[in-house]
């Protein structure tokens, strides 16, 4: 209790904290007797982004439909699933929430949800910045209730906040009726999502009790939605304040009081230094962060044929603990960001990604806009499919790239995420942004299942070459502790064309190298003696279950990869 309470006082001050204490430890009680043991992520974990409704079937609550596409077309591929917000909600595909512990009954109920959580680990999204207009918190709050007092920002329109940075241009301020007078309150993300004020104790109680009822259903992970944005100070930017991640660290230390088998995932989709610092000294905030550099620099590698950018910045990941690693995606319900890549690409580069996306029917969504009038891109809207896919290109050759890109993920040193639409290679929905009017509905589409069955049906189809070589690759990653989550890494430098990853594990009696042809020529390259433990001469690859001498020139055909485990001399570790 004492971190707790230090934590309080940095964000309170010392007058108030005993109560708000009283109030933390009044719910710790109330939630002690569903406690659960700890628990790891391995290599056998992998997870599966999607809504509620993500697959649908006729007479069927989408929940229940989604627990039958798990286990009739995964096969026990993932092990965890982050469904994306299941409660009811106003706008926004699900992240204006009217209740958060209610269950959308359009998509079923809780017992749903925790059916699911009994078969794979669930991640909930905690969607902790703002709530509903139409939520009662919210409805209270205009009717003046003083239970709902200062829930909410109000703040002068004429202060100075042009510091402030956020992902959209529309207005941050949004003006309301409130007993008779007219207010304006913070709204960073839409006038239908209401900036919550945890400089209110009592905001911090109500969502310390969200988490731990979220934890009691069956949650594995709870995914901090847009939680850099959660405290505000006005001359700052208010993103990633010091008072953000105290408060995540309090999130964090009132968990493992009760549901240590939990793990926090922030949701910061902003240049990497700035990402990481939610891992804290490694042991008191968030366990996993997002990698969300990775889509980016993964799509400019292929795009390019060059590996060099991907290749200095994975050289630069480090972990600082054994208790906490990355979440790593290619895709997901957003679009593909562009401020993970800042200092990373150069201008001309990023500007060729905004390009190229528009160029094959994506879109890309802006930022508010600069001082001098610009607007900045802040996500290319595109499935990932569609960016990669070269109009000129053979199918097989536009499929083998899209392996090649997953095989990527699933090397990579972290729990690999995958986006339900790229286990089918799909392609953009232009008709769901026709009629939602949004951008990001391109990469949304909900699929029925006897469509996707008929699809699936077809050995030849895209959707099914697809799925099949994934669930392959997943196969082979799930034997091989090297590729456990919290194991070392180490990235090598071939050649240009080349992304070379090496994973030892954790007992050091496994290592292997994968290696990786971004472009679309044939590869010539030779191991130095600097890439590879002496002993190794040999390997085998665990994809094509080839043998190989390590000390020959080896090929790699256009967009081919190797997964080699090593061989080692007999008695000696790796």
């Amino acid at each position: 209790m004492q971190k707790i309470r230090g934590l309080l006082t940095q964000l309170y001050g010392s007058e108030n904290v005993e109560s708000i204490l009283n109030q933390i430890i009044n719910l710790i009680e109330n939630y002690r007797h569903k406690i659960k043991s700890p628990s790891v992520f391995t290599e056998s974990d992998i997870a599966l982004i999607c809504y509620g409704d993500s697959f649908r079937s006729p007479g069927k609550p989408p929940l229940q439909s989604l627990h039958e596409f798990l286990i009739y077309y995964l096969d026990c591929a993932v092990s965890i699933v982050h469904l994306l917000p299941f409660f009811p909600f106003s706008s926004d595909d699900g992240f204006s929430v009217i209740d958060y512990k209610l269950v959308d009954p359009d998509l079923g109920d809780w017992t749903d949800i925790e059916n699911l959580g009994q078969s794979y680990g669930l991640i909930i999204d905690a969607v902790v910045n703002h709530i509903s207009a139409k939520s009662k918190w919210f409805q209270e709050y205009l009717k003046d209730n003083p239970d709902y007092a200062n829930f909410f920002i109000e703040t002068n329109p004429s202060i100075e906040l042009s510091s402030v940075i956020r992902a959209r241009a529309h207005p941050l301020l949004t003006k309301f009726n409130r007993n008779g007078g007219e207010i304006h309150l913070w709204t960073t993300f839409s006038a239908d999502q209401i900036d919550l004020n945890f400089q209110n104790p009592i905001v911090l109680i109500k969502m310390l009790d969200v988490l731990l009822y979220y934890a009691s259903k069956s949650a594995r992970i709870l995914r901090l939605d847009a939680i850099g944005h959660a405290w505000k100070k006005p001359g700052t930017t208010c993103l990633n304040l010091p008072e953000t991640h105290c408060l995540v660290q309090l999130f964090c230390a009132v968990l493992n009081m009760v549901f240590p088998n939990v793990q926090l995932l922030t949701e910061t989709n902003v240049p990497h230094e700035e990402n990481i610092r939610y891992f804290g000294d490694g042991t008191n905030e968030a366990q996993l962060v997002y990698q969300f550099s990775l889509p980016g620099l993964v799509i400019h590698s292929f795009l390019t044929g060059n590996s060099v950018k991907l290749t200095e910045w994975a050289k630069t990941l480090t972990l600082n603990s054994d208790n906490c690693t990355y979440f790593n995606l290619l895709a997901s319900h957003d679009g593909i960001g562009i401020r993970p890549l800042l200092g990373i690409l150069d201008a001309s580069e990023i500007d060729n990604l905004v390009q190229t996306t528009l160029n094959l029917g994506g879109f890309v969504s802006y930022k508010n806009s600069t001082a001098d009038g610009q607007q900045d891109p802040y996500e290319l809207n595109i499935t990932l499919y569609d960016i990669l896919a070269e109009p000129d290109q053979s199918k097989e050759m536009n499929i083998r790239k899209f392996i090649n890109v997953h095989a990527i993920l699933l090397t990579m040193q972290g729990i690999p995420a995958i986006y339900y639409h790229s286990l089918f290679a799909s392609s953009g929905d232009h008709d769901g942004v026709k009629t939602s009017g949004q951008n990001r509905s391109i990469n949304r589409k909900k699929l029925n299942l006897m469509d996707l069955d008929r699809e699936l049906s077809d050995p030849q189809s895209r959707a099914s070459k697809v799925l099949t070589e994934i669930k392959q690759l997943i196969g082979i990653r799930k034997r091989h502790p090297a590729f456990n989550p919290y194991s070392h890494q180490e990235i090598h430098s071939l050649s240009e064309q080349l992304f070379c990853v090496e994973r030892t594990s954790k007992d050091r009696n496994e290592k292997i190298l994968a290696i990786h042809n971004l472009s679309d020529k044939l590869v010539e390259f030779s191991m130095s003696e600097s890439s590879i433990n002496n002993s190794h001469k040999t390997g085998n690859d665990l994809v094509t279950n080839r043998h190989i001498n390590l000390r020959m020139p080896l090929f790699l055909a256009p967009y081919e990869f190797i997964w080699l485990k090593l061989s080692w001399v007999s008695g000696r570790k790796i």
